[in-house]
């Protein structure tokens, strides 16, 4: 059984967390949401606050060891908080180290970004973010989903069944 890592605190996409986390778990992985705080998180669904994912454990509790993936869902203000928190950075940082696949889609790839990841990467992103990716001196394109190396990254919630199935393939599980 495959084990994906999802960390993600409040004002996560909602759509981007719950539908990865149901295909994932329909095809057999097993999903843990880690967040900042204990409890539940809420999500935020377009317009207004959405609702609430329980929360498996904090980030301190997490090692990559324990996992196969990480995926992390966007949404503007889930991945600007994550973004300043050493812990989150420092798992960002494990996963890659044991080169295991790294799943961010939306405003996510501001977390890989801070963790100085994507220099000489091909990725893609939410459109706002774009710049900041080019910054980081990442080649940035306008693709449904983008797979280098163990990154695997995508540009909304429309992109999410493509984003999932390229995680699923990086864990050579069998697609839904």
């Amino acid at each position: 059984m495959q084990r994906v890592l999802i960390i993600a605190t409040d004002g996560f996409e909602q759509s981007e967390l719950t539908e990865p986390k149901r295909l994932l778990e329909e095809a057999g992985a097993q999903v843990t949401v880690a967040s900042l705080k204990s409890g539940e998180i809420r999500g935020w669904d377009q317009k207004d606050w959405g609702t609430s994912v329980a929360v498996d454990c904090t980030i301190g509790d997490v090692s990559a060891d324990d996992y196969d993936a990480l995926l992390l869902p966007g949404g503007q203000m889930n991945p600007d908080i994550l973004r300043t928190e050493r812990s989150v950075i420092g798992a960002v940082l494990a996963f890659d180290a044991a080169e295991k696949p790294i799943a961010a889609i939306c405003h996510a790839p501001w977390l890989l970004a801070e963790a100085d990841l994507i220099d000489g990467r091909t990725v893609t992103g939410w459109p706002s973010i774009r710049t900041d990716l080019a910054n980081a001196g990442a080649d940035v394109v306008d693709e449904e989903v983008v797979v280098d190396g163990n990154l695997i990254t995508s540009r909304k919630p429309g992109d999410i069944p493509a984003f999932t199935e390229a995680l699923m393939a990086a864990l050579d599980m069998p697609e839904g």
